[in-house]
């Protein structure tokens, strides 16, 4: 028997326990090969597509992650194999072979591995990567088809790269192996386990570690984000950790001190070995339940930011054209007119059309009772009518206002000003034509009914009759008028905007006062955010893979021992059904007692992203959870097949 002989034997008798691994070796393959496909690519890099610069340092980006994950991915994976294969390569040295024999054969063990992940994952990378192409020109919104081609660098790149880091790894792991004595390899998987203990005070540090961290996610805002954003990442790591190396045991061990439940049934089996189980997989529970976070966190956080950003986009900008002129006769920056027949020429359609004057006004606080300096805030706003007001509120679906006279409300553009309004107070003065005067400030509303341009960003509301007052006394020519159009389905109107923007005057000081933004800086957010999800697909989809892999593998690398027990507890008359209920209880509990510590993380982190954004973000982070618990069960589904499938086969 030869050394590639043995070598080859030994992949196909732990195959099994190797396949997991293999599979998400092929898959970060795979990505990185992709991903090198599109920054290799000749038009890429000669710039032939348009906005792909961007894009390719995002996957740049992205490749560094993946081979930083494979780093310790593939440590972990070997050092797991070795642990469990001592006892063969304990013989295998009783037998007479060398130290540099078995370091030999392990690392061209590794190096078979190598291949053939790198072979299959590059082969499915080329297979695929038409397709990758095909849907990158269709979010870039190029105008030819991205060239099928196989980059030579990005073969040889992804091709070297893995298999320097497969055969680093692995010399590393042979050299702890060949440090081993015979004794220690063969004793390895005899040695009996140590009951599992658990510290008081180390669970409770848990605890308090957990609360804390989760207790400024829920306090954290754009305010204090910098200053609590690294206490919360230690607090919650560490809290995780001595969750599942501490306080699980502990927990455990309560659940066996209620005698009732306990010897239940079968209770006290699955207890017992579940006790255990947790212990020897507390670390790789600890580092699951953290890649579960990572993976929901950036995805829930990806498609919050597609979600939500069209919702921002017409909070920020109401009407899809807006624009004011200076004087109510006066159409400087474009006539009314012309716009509805560029809409109508395009056999588009006007949802409605607002025409709002406004009377020019500086804004402050008046001096405190008793003396002393008022506000030092001069604010730049118009003074509009309730009525005006409430007839673009009532379109964009905002309560109407009702305001006294000798009473004013104050609108703001954004809804992020809530936390820290200019005013404060209970008062406000108003400069018109240099005339001061002092309203009672009964109400502040966060939110743009019109286009905030200019002195129309934030707006004085008073009563109609007190607003014509004010308006009599100011000139035509010294009074503003607001115009909004909001087209229907203005997602798609953008060549009709583009229209109307070469007929506005940006010239002079008319340049400032039209906002034409929305649907031009709606399709670069759709494309960005559909790129960055698009690009971190993969990415998430590859620590989701790992992770279950990491289970997977770990669970078959203990199933020696897991037969020969329910073998024995065949012989006293444990029946089959009996022991698939107790091999679900702890399957089920590798797979989803992570992944629920996880989904917790993400809640609170979503809570964290809510403050910061000002906005609610369950609904979407919902859908993501959603989605990757329906995943996991289809991954504990098949490990749970397999594995009982073992059982019941040695229990026989």
């Amino acid at each position: 028997m030869t050394f590639r002989s043995l070598a080859l034997s030994g992949i196909k008798g732990n195959w099994r326990a190797y396949n997991a691994f293999f599979l998400s070796s092929v898959f970060s393959v795979f990505v990185f090969y992709v991903y090198g496909s599109f920054i290799y690519h000749p038009d890429v890099i000669n710039g032939h597509i348009k906005a792909a610069a961007g894009v390719r340092k995002g996957m740049e980006a992205c490749q560094y992650i993946v081979v930083i994950f494979s780093f310790f991915f593939v440590l972990y994976a070997n050092s797991a194999f070795l642990k469990t294969r001592k006892k063969e390569f304990g013989l295998f040295t009783l037998f007479g072979m060398t130290r540099g024999q078995l370091k030999r054969m392990i690392i061209m063990e590794s190096a078979v591995i190598a291949v053939l992940a790198i072979a299959v994952g590059i082969g499915v990378g080329i297979l695929f990567s038409k397709l990758f192409f095909m849907a990158l020109a269709l979010l870039l919104n190029v105008d030819n088809p991205i060239r099928f081609i196989v980059p030579l660098k990005a073969v040889l790149i992804t091709s070297i790269g893995y298999f320097t880091l497969f055969l680093f790894l692995s010399a590393l792991t042979s050299i702890r192996v060949g440090r081993s004595e015979i004794v220690d390899l063969l004793k390895e998987a005899s040695k009996p386990k140590k009951i599992p203990a658990s510290s008081p005070w180390l669970s409770l540090l848990a605890v308090i570690s957990l609360a804390s961290g989760y207790a400024l996610a829920w306090n954290m805002n754009m305010y204090n984000f910098l200053i609590f954003a690294l206490p919360i990442l230690g607090l919650v790591t560490l809290g995780s950790y001595f969750l599942f190396t501490q306080s699980s045991i502990g927990l455990l061990r309560l659940v066996q001190k209620n005698k009732p439940f306990y010897f239940k049934r079968t209770h006290l089996i699955t207890f017992s070995q579940m006790a255990f189980k947790v212990k020897d997989n507390a670390r790789i529970l600890f580092m699951v339940s953290l890649l579960s976070a990572i993976v929901l966190t950036a995805s829930g956080t990806f498609y919050v930011f597609q979600q939500s950003g069209k919702a921002q986009l017409t909070s920020h900008f109401p009407q899809t054209i807006g624009f004011y002129e200076k004087g109510l006769d006066q159409h400087e920056v474009i006539d009314p007119a012309k716009v509805r027949s560029i809409i109508e020429a395009d056999n588009r359609k006007l949802a409605y059309e607002l025409r709002t004057v406004g009377i020019p006004a500086e804004l402050t606080e008046p001096a405190p009772e008793g003396g002393g300096a008022g506000s030092q805030v001069n604010l730049q706003a118009v003074i509009i009518s309730a009525s005006d007001y409430n007839r673009a509120a009532s379109e964009k679906g905002y309560d109407s206002l009702s305001v006294n006279e000798g009473s004013a409300a104050m609108i703001y553009p954004y809804e992020e000003m809530r936390n820290n309004p200019v005013f404060k107070g209970e008062a406000i003065k108003a400069k018109v034509g240099g005339q001061w005067a002092s309203y009672r400030l009964d109400e502040s509303r966060f939110g743009a009914v019109m286009s905030p341009e200019g002195p129309f960003t934030y707006l004085l509301v008073v009563g109609d009759k007190r607003f014509a007052e004010v308006q009599r006394a100011v000139p035509k020519s010294s009074q503003h008028v607001m115009y909004g159009f909001e087209i229907a389905d203005w997602e798609t109107a953008l060549p009709t905007v583009k229209k109307i923007e070469k007929e506005i005057s940006l010239s002079g000081e008319a340049e400032n006062q039209a906002n034409t933004f929305r649907v031009e800086q709606y399709v670069n957010l759709q494309q960005t955010s559909a790129l960055t999800l698009f690009i971190g697909l993969f990415v998430s989809l590859l620590f989701f893979i790992a992770s279950g892999s990491m289970l997977y593998f770990k669970l078959f690398t203990e199933m020696k021992d897991d037969e020969a027990q329910f073998r024995s507890l065949t012989r006293i008359g444990m029946t089959a059904g009996e022991i698939r209920r107790i091999v679900a209880s702890q399957v089920g509990m590798i797979f989803y007692v992570p992944l629920g510590l996880g989904i917790l993380h993400t809640f609170f982190a979503m809570k964290s992203l809510s403050n910061l954004l000002n906005a609610s973000t369950w609904v979407y982070a919902s859908v993501v959870v959603g989605i990757y618990i329906v995943m996991q069960t289809i991954y504990f589904i098949v490990a749970y097949t397999a594995y009982m499938k073992r059982m019941l086969k040695a229990a026989v």
